[in-house]
């Protein structure tokens, strides 16, 4: 029997599939994989062709990653989709998004969708919080899917791996998918009575591009925690800036400690007071 190798494409509920030469089969667990390990989107496993469109899987590859929320493994990139309007932005979720994919080792990309609904005073915040996060050394873009603004930049950025698209309900995800590869996924609105989107992506799917290319559109959320996947005193880590300035103390949590060189960077301006607030909320 000759052992094959593919690569998990859909994980929803109970369902599998498996990308296997060019070819999308049902996945179905057997052995210790089908009784003791869970398998994600992203997944590279290995098994055998059994009748018509099944592929058995019988393990699963070494992981380099895991991301829990969104559940995808094997994630080169993060793509993060924010949005100033039609929902609103929220820092406070950006910045805690950002520290669980900081503590995972990705890339990330923020994005920001939706600029055609800015005016005057919108495209100025736009441009203050976007001089915020690339201080801080992130890669920000802004785009339209209505105007086409800014997509053959961000259709530029991808080399083979497997991308996440990450981020609150509505901003736009399974558009900015969709305008890159020409495969229309079902859209979402956004709920005129809350302001927030509606969930439109219930699984996790990776969609193959050209050149190797993956890609998930995940679920939308309203609400991140970073202390359900990040110990209290290890956030400062993930938080970038912090780290071009030494504390008095090694264990200094750069909140009410003595010396602490990162509340006097902030008093000088050089550390984004919102960005700061945030990580007090965050360990808070």
């Amino acid at each position: 029997m000759v052992v094959l190798e593919g690569v998990v494409v859909k994980r929803e509920a109970q369902r599998i599939d498996v990308l296997l030469e060019g070819k999308v089969l049902r996945g179905i667990p057997r052995g210790k994989v089908r009784t003791s390990e869970r398998i994600y989107a992203g997944d590279i496993v290995s098994g055998y062709t059994e009748g018509d469109g099944i592929f058995v899987i019988e393990d699963i590859k070494e992981r380099k990653n895991l991301l829990i929320r969104p559940p995808v493994a094997n994630v080169d990139c993060v793509i993060i989709v924010s949005t100033l309007r039609e929902p609103e932005f929220n820092n406070f979720m950006l910045d805690n998004l950002l520290v669980v994919y900081e503590k995972e080792g990705v890339g990330i990309y923020i994005v920001f969708n939706k600029v055609d609904l800015l005016d005057k005073e919108g495209k100025e915040e736009l441009k203050r919080w976007s001089n915020i996060y690339e201080n801080v050394g992130y890669k920000v873009l802004a785009v339209s899917v209505i105007t086409g603004e800014g997509l053959e930049e961000f259709s530029n950025i991808f080399e083979p791996g497997i991308y996440v698209f990450a981020g609150p309900s509505g901003t736009g995800k399974s558009s900015l998918i969709s305008a890159i590869s020409g495969v229309d996924l079902k859209k979402g609105e956004v709920s005129r009575k809350t302001g927030r989107g509606k969930h439109t992506t219930t699984g996790v799917s990776l969609l193959m591009l050209e050149g190797g290319v993956f890609v998930a559109d995940t679920p939308g959320f309203s609400k991140v925690d970073a202390l359900k996947f990040i110990d209290r005193e290890n956030v400062k880590d993930y938080f970038r800036e912090f780290r071009n300035y030494v504390c008095k103390f090694k264990d200094c949590l750069h909140v009410k400690e003595e010396g602490c060189a990162v509340k006097e960077a902030v008093s000088k301006g050089e550390i984004s007071a919102e960005r700061y607030k945030s990580y007090l909320r965050i360990i808070s």
